[in-house]
């Protein structure tokens, strides 16, 4: 019975959500893991050159 009921469930989030629901949440979550990352590359380039450069020293 336990099996029966597996399938029955996996069926009905099968037919219950579309393709296009599941696709825009995955670029959704890749669209803000691409903005944190690119967010931090460019904290890190900034702290790099501000280092390099001597930024801070009187």
């Amino acid at each position: 019975m336990k099996p029966f009921i597996n399938y029955l469930v996996i069926l009905l989030v099968t037919l219950t959500l579309t393709s296009c629901e599941a696709i825009g949440s995955i670029f959704q979550t890749g669209v803000w893991t691409g903005v944190i990352l690119v967010v931090g590359i460019v904290a890190v380039v900034i702290w790099a050159l501000s280092k390099a450069f001597g930024g801070g020293r009187r």
